[in-house]
């Protein structure tokens, strides 16, 4: 009886050691998947709400921008979350709902400037993120989903970054 019973167990522990290492998911593979997805969800949001509301037409492209690019990133990155075995939140969090909120709360020029300063700071983490994750990440799907997505994110500063000062 137990000789079955160490069978199955030795067997568990080499089919279990056969699965490749590249495939496991580390911390940081998580808190990036965490971020980005938070990140991501906020742009859209304050995208949809530029391109109605920016006063200057810079604002509002901008913000047509953002929204369709961050919700194919967001589609890429359901996939290689999924792929990658890691669930994460389809809502945002608290932060990122208050951030929403006190730019809805703004017009005119001070929406424009309020928007830009915002998504010059998210980019900026996520930027960073992104770069990391696609040089150190533990998962395939997550490092080609970041090194992919990473020169989006620099196009963005870059047009953010080209906005007039009002």
């Amino acid at each position: 009886m137990k000789t079955p019973l160490l069978a199955l167990i030795a067997g568990a522990v080499l089919i279990s050691s056969a699965v490749p290492a590249s495939a496991a998911t580390s911390d940081a593979d998580r808190a990036f998947v965490a971020m980005v997805s938070q990140g991501g969800m906020f742009e859209v949001q304050a995208g949809q709400l530029a391109a109605l509301r920016g006063s200057n037409p810079n604002i509002r492209d901008q913000g047509t921008e953002e929204e369709h690019d961050h919700m194919l990133v967001g589609d890429n990155l359901t996939r290689a979350a999924a792929t990658a075995g890691i669930p994460f939140a389809t809502t945002p969090n608290a932060m990122f709902k208050q951030k929403f909120a006190a730019l809805a709360a703004l017009n005119g020029t001070a929406f424009d400037n309020a928007f830009v300063a915002v998504m010059k700071d998210i980019h900026a983490k996520d930027g960073a993120a992104f770069a990391k994750e696609a040089a150190s990440g533990t998962n395939p799907a997550l490092r080609k989903f970041a090194a992919t997505t990473h020169p989006i994110v620099l196009r963005h500063i870059g047009g953010l970054n080209a906005m007039p000062r009002e």
